[in-house]
């Protein structure tokens, strides 16, 4: 422990007001966090790690408020800040990389001029050098065509794009302290890397001191120097991230180290899918183009009933894209698309409806998805309610959906603002499932979820396929993830498909460059299991 943190939590209980009763969600937490140390909390969607996050910067929502404790900056305590206080810290000298670009964005404002509010409001930098500076950190984010990049708006951009300009804004000062919420949980593996390799260059140049609030244990045990695990509100185990990772003391701890994907025993392959089965999507020589730019180059490929087949590739790959065009989101440029028999790239939208019974969608960004007027029933029956009139059986159809994704049935009666973002995927599942598809595809599924919840998904699915035959398209970055869910993969570069076969081979003996460095950059590779080496 540091003798002059610059983040110490004392005693920290923070409750939200519902109903005219505070009710606690965090309970007498307390950490330290010294000059350049990274903390990570890592915890299941509801735990109160981003509550304890968001206090420590005095964003809790209107509802949200601190009951007792103690949070202190370099000696100044913040829980007694007022307004003026707060603008001056924050944004400067306290920093915050938020969880969902969908929501933080400015959908109406170039992303560029966005991330230079922050230098506007907190340097003397005239307008050509801030301008100037955006563009050398959208370089440091890995951007490229960089002046494009700026002059782009939120929804030109894929979500892992809109997650850089996140961090982009949240270094853009060089902070004291900064609280990463999520801060990759959009990214591919290899972009994860290289924003966790630009942070941990600014913690080494300026001893910036970093909370990471995260899911993945893979980045808590390859970034952190201490880990702090929650459950239901508590801080239950902490210390030096080797010692939790090698002896986990608290049964939750156990439980989420057995949850990591790498950690599971490897899936059981079916037989190869027989060439008899029904073909439920057909590509041919797919193409799209965006102002005249590839998105999606030229790519074939089929999939059978039953099988789950993976597309992965980097943000911006094309993967997406490719997802949009099957279910008719978004029209191709040229090529062939054939969905359980029907030419989609020559249907009219009234030939394509019926399809939509049958092959379901999860969005990457689930609130983005969600109308906010509707409550957690109404998101869920909206699939049945499309397709008939009858309303006989929708509360049973959907309380089974959301027992099925392990959400409480009285979450029905709740919005989708009052739920976690793992809580918001989780109705995003149940919603694809309630009106019983033959087809789903899934575009990064589990990104959102802790592992614990994410190893009950990737159950529940495989027992669905395994019992109605259903079909997935499984859209990720999370390499970890497909290898245990899929039967075929397909590696997605620029557009193009690289490569692509059973995932046994592809993840042991992958023949393409891009496949290798996708592999080699997984986080917590070297997480082996308990009592012994993978």
């Amino acid at each position: 422990m540091s003798p002059n943190p610059v983040l110490s939590v004392k005693g920290l209980t923070v409750g939200y007001r519902t109903g005219g009763t505070l009710q606690p969600a965090v309970h007498d937490v307390g950490f330290d966090v010294g000059p350049g140390q990274v903390l990570a909390l890592v915890g299941e969607s509801g735990s109160g790690k981003t509550t304890t996050g968001h206090a420590v910067l005095g964003l809790l929502p209107d509802n949200g408020e601190v009951i007792s404790g103690s949070i202190t900056y370099r000696g100044r305590e913040l829980t007694s800040l007022d307004p003026k206080g707060w603008r001056d810290l924050r944004g400067r000298a306290l920093s915050l990389i938020p969880q969902d670009p969908t929501v933080s964005l400015d959908p109406v404002r170039r992303v560029g001029h966005q991330v230079e509010d922050v230098l506007r409001l907190h340097t003397d930098l005239d307008a050509v050098a801030r301008r100037q500076r955006v563009l050398e950190l959208f370089e440091l984010v890995g951007f490229t065509d960089v002046e494009r990049r700026y002059r782009q708006y939120p929804h030109e951009l894929s979500g892992g794009m809109r997650q850089r300009v996140l961090v982009a804004a949240a270094v853009a000062t060089d902070p004291d302290l900064i609280v990463a919420d999520e801060p990759t949980s959009g990214l591919d593996a290899t972009m994860q890397k290289q924003v966790l390799d630009l942070v941990d260059d600014l913690r080494a140049r300026t001893s910036t001191s970093i909370v990471l609030v995260t899911h993945d244990l893979g980045v808590a045990a390859d970034r952190a120097d201490v880990i702090g695990v929650m459950w239901r509100g508590r801080l239950v185990e902490s210390g030096p991230t080797a010692e939790v990772i090698a002896n986990p003391r608290h049964p939750y701890t156990q439980r989420l180290l057995a949850s990591v994907p790498s950690r599971r025993p490897a899936r059981i392959r079916r037989p190869q899918i027989a060439k008899t089965r029904e073909t439920v999507f057909e590509v041919t020589d797919l193409r799209k183009e965006y102002d005249g730019i590839p998105a999606v180059d030229g790519i074939s490929f089929e999939v059978r009933q039953g099988e789950t087949f993976s597309i992965v590739g980097e943000s911006g790959s094309g993967k997406s894209t490719t997802a949009r065009i099957l279910i008719g989101l978004t029209a191709p440029t040229s090529g062939r698309v054939s969905v359980l028999g029907t030419d989609v790239t020559t249907a009219s939208r009234r030939d394509f409806r019926p399809l939509r019974r049958d092959v379901q969608f999860v969005h990457q960004n689930p609130y983005s998805s969600f109308d906010p007027r509707f409550t957690v029933f109404d998101v869920v029956a909206e699939p049945l309610r499309s397709f008939r009139t009858t309303r006989n059986d929708d509360a049973d159809r959907v309380a089974a959906a959301l027992e099925a994704v392990a959400l409480p049935a009285d979450f029905a009666r709740r919005h989708p603002r009052e739920l976690s973002g793992g809580q918001r995927q989780r109705v995003a599942i149940a919603r694809a499932l309630v009106q019983e598809p033959k087809a789903v595809i899934l575009d990064e599924p589990i990104s959102a979820l802790d592992v614990s919840v994410a190893a009950q998904i990737l159950e529940l699915l495989q027992k669905l396929q395994d019992e109605r035959g259903l079909t997935y398209m499984f859209i990720s970055h999370d390499l970890a993830v497909v290898s245990a869910i899929s039967d075929r993969v397909a590696v997605m570069h620029r557009g193009r498909i690289v490569e692509q076969g059973p995932a046994d081979e592809i993840f042991t003996s992958p023949r393409h460059d891009y496949t290798v460095t996708l592999l080699e950059a997984i986080a917590g590779r070297d997480l082996t299991p308990v009592g012994g080496p993978a």
